[in-house]
C-alpha cells in the first residue's frame, strides 16, 4: 500500500518496536516499515482491539516478530524492548464513551501501560520513542483552530489518561535524558479500521451502514465538526517524527490532522455520493465527553517535521471505501 517514501533515512540496519501493531494504525505503520525494507520490525499487541487478521500477510516475513503480550505487563514491555532502536507506541483503549464507562481500564492501559513502556524503553536505550496523543487533550477549549500550547479542561477519562502520556513524556525526555515525541491525532479514519463493536468510530460505522443499505447513526445533530485525517497522514507523521532531526524531542507534541473540517452531515452526504446512495442519517442523543468542534492548525508539524497531509477528506475516503470493498489500495 505505502509505496511513497516518507524517510530518507536508510533503515535497513534498524530495528522497530510498534506496541498496539495488530490495531488500525499500528498495522498501517507495521505495513510501511516493512515495504520500506527496515532490518526487523517486531509488534506488542494482546489483541484486546487489535486483530491478527491486520498482520497476517506479516507473519510468515523473517524480519517480522509478533509478541502476544501486553503493555500493562512490565516484563512483557521489556521483552519487547529487547535490541529495538526505536519505539512507536500505538497501544491504547479508545473511545471517549469506553473510557466513561470503565475509566479504571482505560487509565490502565493507556496510563500505566505507556509509563510501563516508557520504562522498557530508557532500559532498552531506546533511541527515540514516538507515541499516540489525542485531539481529546483539548477539552472544552473553545479556540479554534487547536493550537499545541492551549488546551481545556478535559472533558472525558479517555482525553485525562493521554493528557497523562504528554506530561508523562516531558518528564521522562527531561530526567532521563530520552528523545519523546508526541502526535495529538485528529480522528484518524482508513483502512484496518474497525466497523464492529460498541465503539466503533463513525467513518467506518457509516460506510459499514450505506454498503448494507442501511441509515448511518448519528451522535447529536450532526452539525459537530472534525477534523478528518486519513491513515496515511497518519504514518507520515510518524515517521517524518521519528527521524527529525534538529528539534526539540523533550516531550515535544504536534497536531496530526488535515487542517480543515467538516460537519457529520456534510460527511454522510459525501458517503452517499462516493456509494451511489440516498440514504437518510437517524439522529440520537449526544455522547457525554464529546467535544463539539475540532479543527487544527498543524503549522508546527509542517515546520519541524516537515508534515505534509497529501491525502484530503474526500480521497481518503474513496480509499476508505475501495478497502471496505475488498479491493487493494496503492497510496
Amino acid at each position: 500500500m505505502y509505496t511513497t517514501a516518507f524517510h530518507k533515512k536508510n533503515i535497513s540496519d534498524k530495528t522497530f518496536l510498534i506496541t498496539g501493531g495488530a490495531g488500525f494504525i499500528g498495522s498501517n505503520i507495521v505495513e510501511y516499515l516493512l515495504e520500506h525494507n527496515a532490518k526487523k520490525v517486531v509488534v506488542l499487541d494482546n489483541l484486546a482491539t487489535g486483530f491478527e487478521e491486520n498482520i497476517k500477510s506479516f507473519l510468515s516475513l523473517s524480519n517480522f516478530t509478533f509478541i502476544n503480550g501486553d503493555i500493562c505487563n512490565s516484563a512483557d514491555c521489556g521483552k519487547a524492548c529487547k535490541g529495538v532502536d526505536y519505539v512507536f507506541h500505538q497501544a491504547a483503549l479508545g473511545s471517549v464513551p469506553r473510557s466513561i464507562q470503565n475509566p479504571i481500564a482505560t487509565h490502565n492501559v493507556n496510563a500505566t501501560g505507556f509509563l510501563n513502556m516508557l520504562i522498557a524503553a530508557r532500559d532498552a536505550k531506546v533511541k527515540r520513542v514516538v507515541y499516540a496523543s489525542s485531539s481529546s487533550v483539548y477539552g472544552d477549549s473553545p479556540v479554534l483552530p487547536k493550537v499545541e500550547n492551549q488546551i481545556g479542561r478535559q472533558l472525558s477519562p479517555y482525553a485525562v489518561s493521554k493528557m497523562t502520556n504528554e506530561l508523562y513524556g516531558g518528564i521522562f525526555s527531561k530526567t532521563y535524558n530520552m528523545e519523546i515525541i508526541g502526535l495529538r491525532y485528529f480522528n484518524i479514519f482508513g483502512p484496518r479500521q474497525n466497523p464492529k463493536g460498541e465503539y466503533a468510530a463513525a467513518i467506518p460505522l457509516f460506510i459499514d451502514a450505506l454498503l448494507n443499505n442501511r441509515s448511518p447513526a448519528i451522535n447529536g445533530d450532526g452539525n459537530q465538526t472534525r477534523d478528518f485525517t486519513f491513515v496515511a497522514n497518519a504514518v507520515q507523521a510518524n515517521i517524518k517524527a521519528m527521524f527529525a532531526g534538529n528539534i526539540n524531542t523533550e516531550g515535544d507534541v504536534y497536531n496530526i490532522a488535515v487542517g480543515e473540517r467538516i460537519s457529520l452531515n456534510q460527511l454522510t452526504e459525501i458517503l452517499n455520493r462516493l456509494v451511489g446512495s440516498n440514504i437518510t442519517s437517524v439522529y440520537k442523543a449526544e455522547r457525554a465527553g464529546d467535544v463539539r468542534d475540532s479543527l487544527a492548525d498543524i503549522s508546527k508539524a509542517k515546520t519541524n517535521l516537515e508534515y505534509s497531509p497529501v491525502i484530503k477528506i474526500e480521497e481518503g475516503l474513496k480509499y476508505t471505501l475501495e478497502w471496505f470493498k475488498g479491493n487493494k489500495i496503492v497510496v
